[in-house]
């Protein structure tokens, strides 16, 4: 499969059109936080894929063999209303801790999370190693071997969970079950303390901590933090009964205001509150963030309005979807309402390391990682399903995921494949135009 070509200046106004869609409203509210987004984004073809989500389901969705309206291989009424990531690249995935109190490593940042067709995530996922084989300067045969071997995984997990496979047979990622690049995270996140985060961005004055001055934190003035209390008592009742099983860690001791600068979160207004955690000591106080959830750019194209009303908000959507996805989910997640919009509600965790695909420069490493994000992708949508306590996808989704590519076995692998070296050909060619058009001043706003 490939992409229809099209001029430079034609598919320049296509991103500008893509972009204003998604980021116009924040980008007016705020350009100093797209400039620096935008100059990250400049700085590779796969951290501009990261930041264009929407332009990926806008390609996808108008492509004539791959668009949602006619459906797609391995694609029916079940296997299209699965809940997916929505933004699933290979640098999408890292450490927690969960909620039993175990280090996983796993797929995270669910901003994008939503209902849709399985294999819009796997395409993602695979166009994403297109570019990274690409960046470390594989050869086109290795980068068919990666998706290959990445299809092979999660193909193989997907069935062995359709056909019952006990769940120690197909374990989290743990620091006894991982190998390799994940192991190495994991054992990251373990040497890592809750003391050091509060070292890093509290001090303790008069007896108490408090968040320390500098360091992109806002003070907030007497109405503002006023609002995020408020909007904190609304994050108490979204929470489940076993995260409240100790009042007293909820005690507010300080709050900030943030304003996010990352490639997904800028222009968001954000805040963060100290609370007094599991007890009185002073080295076991919790961080929480409150952001204001956006729209994730696949519900852009899914017009089933039985999915868009579920949710009650963008933070209600993000954090539902969280929780189906990812078993046994952070404690503190939850949402809430300020100023009229969703707001997500999590812990800055001492615990979160990324994947850092920078030394994983091996053929037969980054395969054997690969193969381990298959796993993952196959165990994450297995998760969200009738089993997950949400209604929205009422149906086992291993199993009708299973029964369609058993459809089409040797199919599924090579359409994987094609996407990737055809999507990851035209990412490359949009990132040097989105860079040419950012220099020269071309995008509206900036």
């Amino acid at each position: 499969m490939s992409f229809p070509p099209l001029d430079d200046e034609h598919r320049g106004e296509e991103i500008l059109a893509v972009i204003d869609t998604a980021f116009g409203q924040l980008l007016a509210a705020d350009p100093a936080a797209f400039r620096v987004k935008f100059r990250k984004m400049a700085a590779s073809a796969f951290a501009f894929y990261r930041g264009t989500a929407g332009l990926f389901y806008h390609d996808l969705t108008m492509s004539d063999q791959f668009g949602s309206k006619r459906g797609g291989p391995y694609l029916d009424e079940r296997t299209s209303r699965v809940w997916i990531h929505g933004d699933l690249h290979a640098e999408n995935f890292g450490t927690y801790m969960d909620a039993n109190g175990r280090l996983i490593f796993n797929v995270n940042d669910f901003d994008e999370a939503y209902v849709g067709p399985f294999t819009w995530d796997l395409k993602r996922f695979a166009a994403s190693v297109a570019l990274i084989g690409y960046a470390k300067a594989l050869a086109d045969e290795q980068i068919t071997e990666l998706v290959r071997v990445y299809a092979g995984a999660y193909r193989e997990r997907i069935h062995a969970l359709a056909t019952g496979a006990k769940s120690d047979e197909v374990p989290p990622f743990t620091l006894d079950t991982a190998q390799g690049p994940l192991l190495d995270a994991l054992r990251d996140a373990r040497s890592l303390t809750r003391f050091g985060l509060l070292d890093s961005m509290t001090e303790i004055r008069d007896f108490e901590r408090r968040f320390a001055p500098g360091g992109g934190s806002v003070e907030l003035d007497a109405a503002t933090r006023y609002k995020v209390l408020a909007a904190f008592d609304g994050y108490l009742e979204t929470l489940p009964d076993s995260s409240l099983a100790r009042p007293d860690s909820y005690r507010v001791k300080d709050v900030v205001g943030r304003r996010g600068i990352g490639i997904g979160s800028a222009g968001l207004p954000s805040y963060n509150i100290l609370l007094e955690g599991h007890s009185d000591a002073l080295e076991n106080d919790v961080v929480i963030y409150i952001k204001q959830a956006q729209t994730p750019a696949v519900s852009r194209h899914i017009t089933d309005q039985a999915i868009r009303g579920y949710f009650q908000h963008e933070g209600h959507r993000t954090v539902i979807s969280q929780r189906a996805l990812q078993a046994h989910a952070d404690p503190w997640l939850g949402w809430t309402e300020l100023d009229g919009a969703g707001q997500l509600v999590a812990e800055v965790s001492p615990y979160a390391v990324d994947l850092d695909w920078g030394d994983i420069d091996d053929p037969e490493e980054i395969a054997q990682v690969v193969a381990d994000l298959g796993r993952a992708t196959a165990t994450m949508h297995s998760a969200a399903d009738d089993q997950s306590g949400e209604s929205l996808v009422p149906f086992s989704t291993e199993r009708a995921i299973d029964a369609a590519i058993a459809a089409d076995e040797e199919g599924f692998a090579p359409m994987l494949i094609d996407f990737a070296h055809s999507y990851g050909a035209r990412a490359r060619a949009d990132h040097q135009t989105f860079v040419d058009l950012f220099r020269n001043g071309r995008i509206p706003g900036l």
